[in-house]
């Protein structure tokens, strides 16, 4: 089946200027962003959503000394996974936005707090490894420490209540939040126990998603339309039992789990198109199965998810069933089954476990016009979706942009 005809549109925006810090090859100009996630709540009015930001400005020290001219960082050059993170003070943000004819508007915006008030900061938690194996460093190049409160929110969910649930891809975890933006509780993978964090922490996940890669936790979220299922993805195969493993990886798990509790219901497999397929990115040089990812998740009629597909250039959506004769068995959630999801995925010829069909709804290598770096989707109408790329807060100059899909053909269905 083919995908249905489409016009592009980008909507009118302009990113809020948050300050310049003076560096010596140009000025680093820091810029809200708000294109890590998208959703609507239930009884919003129309046009009207929700965005989330990442942890704050961020960048690699390749790109802090070849872009900035910050030569005193060189040494740090191999440093595996390290981020420099410029302005601590501009960390996890949700936003509430509208559609107005041709433009997006700004409503208001939100900083995620802890349980007190205080601003949570966008540093890596100390547990699991990952203060070792992704350091946070200042413009000097010393190191910052972990913060077991801190988030790297990257997805979703408005709920009816007013409220949201937030993934987060340091834990990985899944924050809900008050109207406020105050955090009620993070809910962690079992064994991570984030030890003085400033609101309530749950060992509630399956201690699987630990085995998260580096940087690739919960970036995809979506909510059942009777709001009683919450359904997340990963945004990579599982480093399950090792990288090897999440680098020959070509399925994505994705759960549903339930919207109250978090305790996880299901689990399927989001198989992902041949690297080769993915047109834009290709033509600019090799694209391999680990640089392949899930960055967000939108329901759509009545039984469907749309999966946002990406390389980094070319993004592809796609609808799913999760139905439950597409679930996985339930031993595949413990972490001492053997051999893993992750280890068989890679034998494509022999591979036995069930997964999500896909229908293509979209691919945006027929739409070159439309950014790269997409990470954000809703559902407008029944005929539209609107898209936005996260701009990494302008640090390597990106903008934010909002580009709405008509389709000939309703996508509710």
């Amino acid at each position: 089946m083919t995908s249905p005809r489409f016009t592009v549109q980008r909507l009118e925006w302009s990113d809020e200027e948050l300050g310049s810090i003076d560096l010596p090859r140009r000025a680093m100009k820091i810029r809200a962003g708000f294109g890590s996630g998208l959703a609507t709540r239930p009884g919003d009015a129309p046009g009207q959503f929700w965005a989330i930001g990442d942890r704050g400005p961020n960048l690699k020290v390749e790109t802090a000394i070849e872009r900035y001219g910050l030569t005193g960082l060189e040494h740090l050059d191999g440093l595996d996974g390290a981020k420099i993170m410029p302005r601590l003070d501009l960390g996890p943000a949700l936003a509430a936005l509208r559609v107005v004819e041709d433009r997006v508007e700004l409503i208001r915006s939100i900083r995620i707090r802890c349980a007190d008030g205080s601003p949570v900061s966008g540093l890596l938690v100390p547990e699991g490894g990952h203060a070792e194996c992704e350091p946070a460093l200042d413009l000097d190049g010393n190191r910052l420490a972990a913060d077991p409160s801190g988030l790297d929110s990257e997805g979703v969910v408005a709920l009816a209540d007013g409220g949201f649930w937030v993934g987060d891809e340091f834990g990985p975890s899944l924050v809900r939040l008050d109207p406020d933006g105050r955090i009620l509780r993070r809910l962690v993978p079992e064994g991570v126990a984030l030890t003085g964090a400033a609101y309530p922490v749950e060992e509630a996940l399956p201690a699987l998603a630990a085995r998260r890669q580096l940087n690739r936790g919960f970036e995809a979220l979506a909510l059942s339309p009777d709001g009683n299922a919450l359904f997340l993805a990963f945004q990579s195969p599982l480093a399950h039992p090792d990288e090897a493993a999440h680098e020959a990886g070509r399925h994505v798990r994705l759960w549903r789990l339930d919207a109250r509790s978090g305790a996880v219901t299901a689990q399927y497999l989001y198989p992902f198109d041949a690297p080769a397929s993915f047109r834009r990115d290709s033509e600019e040089g090799r694209l391999d199965w680990c640089d392949l990812k899930v960055s967000e998740l939108a329901w759509v009629g009545t039984e469907s998810l749309l999966v946002l597909e990406r390389g980094s250039k070319t993004t592809k959506i796609y609808r799913v069933a999760p139905t439950d004769a597409a679930a996985l068995p339930d031993a595949q959630l413990a972490i001492a089954t053997r051999p893993t999801v992750e280890q068989m995925s890679a034998r494509a010829e022999d591979f036995a476990l069930p997964v999500l069909a896909k229908q293509l709804v979209f691919s945006t290598d027929d739409a070159p016009e439309i950014a790269a770096d997409l990470e954000g989707m809703i559902v407008l109408s029944a005929f539209e979706i609107l898209l936005v790329n996260d701009n990494d807060f302008g640090v390597e100059g990106a903008g934010t942009s909002f580009w709405r899909v008509r389709f000939d053909e309703p996508i509710l269905r």
